[in-house]
């Protein structure tokens, strides 16, 4: 290997400072000074430096933009302080009644607000160490995300090294997204090579930063905005949400230049109006405004309430809106048996998105807005997400006798009765075997139980194949089951298998809620893993026991009991245990014979500096005490975090003591 010279050396640093310079002038200043021809040949002079000493490349370097050789699988990030969502307000008056609240709260008006564009792409987090990004993921469930770190490391408008004086460690919240003409261009390109075109930017920006293979990511035009932080060690010197997004600037961070701070209540109530008209003339998709208090000391005074800030609220635009032609009303079959009917549309572009098909709900939505085959329809995308259709366009019926709808009096996959329970909404297929609720069942047990490459197509196969019949049956496939399906070799049969089988360990409430309980969803499973540390224990709860569990009513209760009292049901849970399949907390979460804390109960709310729910609930088990998921008088403890909700209050009213996570590791400790 040549020996690098002194001028080698100053010339890659002197190259790599160039290149951070023209990528922060074009990706964040939006004010390039050199062409892209300049660009390039400095880029390849830098490469080929690199190549002959890669004792020059640092981490830091341009050149490690490029994407890194494809991740197996992702692996978690965990967000030092949770990464939460935002409570919304949808027109004036529910945004003074948001302003009213924090006045209330606060004891006075908010010394100023901060307006920051509601950018439609994908929530990510950045920690950079010592100035040098080290680590970024998705917000995931708000505690645990993705680690895509190579692949945000591909994003040229996210700085490998902050500028400036930057604190030992910050995490940097933000956006990625795509602008649209840059959208359109990719869009241009894959068409011309004979590719599917992207629906719109949104989607491809969140597919994007999540490919295993961080060169796919390198190949799409993304771009990033920061406008906020989790974590600053030391502390930043920033007083305001106003001073935070100027210091990230000199940090060489990209923010939104639309920000404005406003001191007059009424002067940003105009400017979020203003926007929603004003929405087109931009690049990039916005849906709302994000009003934030500005005094950062105002924030941690108000805290927060359940998953959102009492801080800041999205100021939300109805979506947008288009017309177009009903085709067809057809019906699927979920995996609860429930018959759904969708409409069938001419395609049309609503708010950037091809929309083709259209959720309907229920007969009785069909036949109160009067929806029928053949009608103009308006259609927009609920939540920005689902489209939906808001009314027929009866003038354009122009006296044509279009006919009333009926839903299907049998199944369209089995041929089984519908039937409607007197007093739903809903109608369901009669039967238990119905293949299509099957189906559904499967793709849901996969995706909550993270089953990486088993998607709705390889659930299908499984399914028309009659290799499982249940979802146990997956942890009993073999290898020359599945390269007898279509497409499917030996080493994605392997991958699959190795996949399932790691499955087996997930959490319990994993499993709960990929029985598919009815009402048993993903925070009501976690409750009851909580208060019930085995399956066994959850399934000879008596409706009245399972009441006394937090946010357990009546209805859930009886679901619960009557899907374990199912013998087809029984029998599936005894082959998930013979396969393997956690069907219990760990063992640390079972109180020990002894202890300091023998015999007593603790109640867990909000989020705790350093341990997560799991940590203390194990560690108040191994020290002989118990763990509740709801307040009562027989509670003795209350264990409150930051965030903590109607528990705390109760234990309030109850007279409950109440600790904070340093004075329980004091009574695990005696």
């Amino acid at each position: 290997m040549a020996t690098v010279s002194s001028k080698e050396a100053a010339r890659a640093a002197e190259l790599r400072e160039l290149l951070d310079r023209y990528n922060h002038e074009y990706f964040v200043l939006d004010a390039p000074t050199v062409s892209d021809a300049e660009w390039d040949a400095l880029f390849r002079e830098l490469v080929n430096l690199e190549s002959k000493h890669p004792e020059l490349r640092t981490p830091d370097s341009p050149t490690q933009r490029v994407g890194a050789a494809p991740s197996a699988a992702f692996g978690e990030y965990r967000h030092p302080v949770p990464m939460l969502s935002l409570g919304n307000a949808f027109g004036q008056q529910e945004l003074r009644q948001w302003n009213e609240r924090v006045t209330r709260l606060l004891g006075a008006a908010p010394t100023a607000y901060v307006a920051e564009l509601k950018i439609d792409g994908l929530a990510i987090a950045l920690r950079y160490e010592n100035g040098a990004f080290v680590a970024g993921g998705t917000r995931g469930d708000g505690s645990v995300g993705e680690n895509i770190t190579p692949n945000l490391r591909t994003i040229r408008s996210i700085p490998l090294r902050l500028s400036g004086k930057p604190p030992d460690v910050l995490e940097v919240r933000g956006e990625v997204y795509m602008r649209r003409s840059d959208f359109d261009r990719m869009n241009e390109r894959r068409i011309a090579a004979g590719e599917t075109a992207f629906a719109n930017p949104r989607n491809a920006s969140a597919g994007a930063v999540r490919q295993l293979d961080p060169r796919i990511t390198a190949s799409r035009p993304l771009r990033f905005f920061a406008y906020g932080f989790g974590e600053a060690i030391p502390p930043l010197d920033a007083t305001s949400q106003w001073e935070l997004l100027e210091q990230f600037h000199t940090f060489g961070l990209p923010v939104n230049r639309e920000a404005k701070r406003f001191e007059d209540f009424e002067a940003l109530v105009t400017f979020c109006e203003s926007w929603d008209a004003k929405r087109g003339t931009i690049d990039y998709g916005i849906d709302g405004v994000v009003v934030k208090i500005d005094s950062l000391d105002q924030q941690r005074r108000l805290g927060f309430v359940g998953r959102d800030p009492r801080w800041a609220i999205a100021f939300k635009y109805q979506p947008e809106e288009a017309q177009t032609r009903l085709l067809s009303i057809e019906v699927n079959v979920g995996r609860t048996g429930s018959v759904n009917p969708y409409a069938v549309l001419e395609p049309v572009q609503v708010g950037g998105v091809t929309v083709s098909t259209a959720t309907l709900h229920n007969q009785d939505y069909v036949r109160a807005k009067d929806i029928r085959t053949g009608d103009q329809v308006i259609v927009r995308r609920a939540g920005e997400v689902i489209p939906e259709i808001v009314r027929p366009v009866i003038e354009a019926r122009k006296g044509k006798q279009l006919p009333e709808y009926e839903l299907p009096k049998k199944c369209p996959a089995c041929g089984a009765d519908v039937f409607r329970p007197e007093g739903e909404a809903m109608a369901y297929c009669t039967n238990g075997s119905c293949p299509a609720q099957f189906k559904e069942r499967l793709v849901h047990f996969a995706a909550v139980m993270d089953i990486e490459g088993l998607g709705y197509k390889f659930c299908e196969a499984l399914v028309a194949s009659g290799l499982v019949h249940d979802v146990a049956d997956l942890y009993f496939l073999t290898e020359s089951q599945l390269v007898s399906l279509p497409r499917t070799g030996e080493k994605s049969a392997a991958n699959l298998l190795r996949n399932i089988d790691a499955s087996k360990h997930r959490p319990l409430w994993r499993a709960l809620y990929a029985l598919g309980i009815r009402f048993v969803g993903s925070q009501n499973a976690q409750l009851l893993a909580t208060a019930f540390p085995s399956i066994d224990e959850l399934a000879s709860a008596s409706v009245e026991t399972l009441q006394a569990t937090e946010q357990i009513g009546p209805r859930i209760a009886q679901s619960i009991v009557e899907y374990f009292d199912q013998k087809p049901n029984q029998r599936v849970i005894e082959k998930l245990r013979r396969a393997g399949v956690t069907l219990q907390g760990t063992a640390a979460t079972r109180p020990a014979a002894d202890g300091p804390l023998r015999g007593k109960t603790f109640v867990l709310t909000g989020t705790l500096p350093q341990l997560s729910r799991e940590e203390a609930t194990a560690l108040i088990a191994g020290a002989g005490g118990k763990v509740s998921g709801s307040v009562s008088k027989k509670t003795d403890y209350v264990v409150a975090g930051d965030a903590a909700g109607s528990k705390l209050t109760k234990a309030e009213q109850l007279g409950v003591k109440i600790i904070d996570e340093g004075e329980l590791k004091k009574l695990v400790a005696k």
